[in-house]
């Protein structure tokens, strides 16, 4: 018994001394801690919670706790998200005490309009129902390199169910969409932007090719011809690069545009105007 008690009280020991230096080593931790902590400012936590929690990455930041860190730490904007509501935005400025600014709504704008009556097929597609598979065949079934593929890429990465495929083209329901941001991340075109939501007139084409090869492969792509350009009072619609575009700080919504449009390529709204058409601005 006495040898016995002999040979295991190094082991006693050397697991005494272990749980001494654990219990000196865990108060020193505790007291480190305890000194040296970074005390986080209570609002962070406050301003999340207010935050509704999409994590859509609409206001710039990759989700709602970066974009909150960004209001309390850097000081950024309180109305870069566009899915909060108005009281969200005034619990984050009471917390923040700052003046509430009510979000400018924005919405997605896809610029194509090469239905499947409008715009002519190289070949007919047979693969997986992936925009970016697709483009990899030729830049994709249509002979217009820069037009929508169809396959529905920016439809299932819609969280807010926003976006539909109808005729072979993207389609956005204005008041479902929360100008997320996340279908024009995804579409490998890249002809998906955002808008002011209550802007009526957007170019429905961003072809960048000269106007006989767009009038080749698409019925209604723009041509640059520049009518629009010369109509508009405010220099709002400009052409650069063969297609025109919008400056929505400078347009007014007159419409003066949408009818000399030889193309029919300026909608108003969610609808292609035509000649004829009367306008409601």
């Amino acid at each position: 018994m006495g040898l016995y008690l002999f040979e295991i009280a190094p082991v006693l020991t050397a697991v005494g001394v272990l749980a001494g230096l654990g219990l000196v080593f865990g108060a020193l931790l505790a007291f480190a801690a305890k000194v040296f902590r970074v005390k986080e400012d209570e609002r962070l936590p406050a301003v999340t919670d207010a935050l509704p929690g999409a994590n859509c990455g609409g206001c710039g930041y990759p989700g709602c706790a970066q974009y909150a860190a960004a209001i309390v730490q850097n000081d950024e904007k309180i109305n870069l998200c566009h899915v909060c509501t108005d009281e969200q935005i005034a619990r984050i400025a009471a917390i923040m005490g700052k003046k509430p600014e009510s979000p400018v709504r924005m919405r997605a704008l896809v610029r194509c309009s090469g239905t499947r009556k409008n715009a002519n097929l190289m070949y007919d597609y047979i693969g997986l129902d992936d925009c970016v598979s697709a483009s990899i065949l030729a830049g994709g079934m249509k002979e217009c390199p820069y037009g929508c593929l169809g396959l529905g890429n920016c439809a299932r990465a819609c969280k807010f169910g926003a976006i539909k495929i109808e005729d072979g083209v993207a389609v956005v329901e204005y008041e479902k969409c929360t100008a997320c941001g996340q279908c024009v991340r995804t579409c490998p075109k890249g002809l998906i932007e955002l808008i002011p939501y209550d802007k009526q007139h957007w170019v429905g084409c961003i072809s960048y090719d000269k106007g006989p090869l767009v009038r080749s492969y698409c019925k209604v792509g723009c041509i640059s011809c520049r009518l629009c350009e010369k109509a508009c009072p405010t220099g709002a619609i400009t052409v650069a690069d063969n297609v025109a575009s919008i400056d929505y700080d400078k347009c007014t919504d007159c419409g003066k545009c949408v009818f000399v449009c030889p193309r029919h390529i300026i909608w108003s709204g969610e609808k292609q105007m035509e000649k004829g058409d009367t306008l409601i601005v």
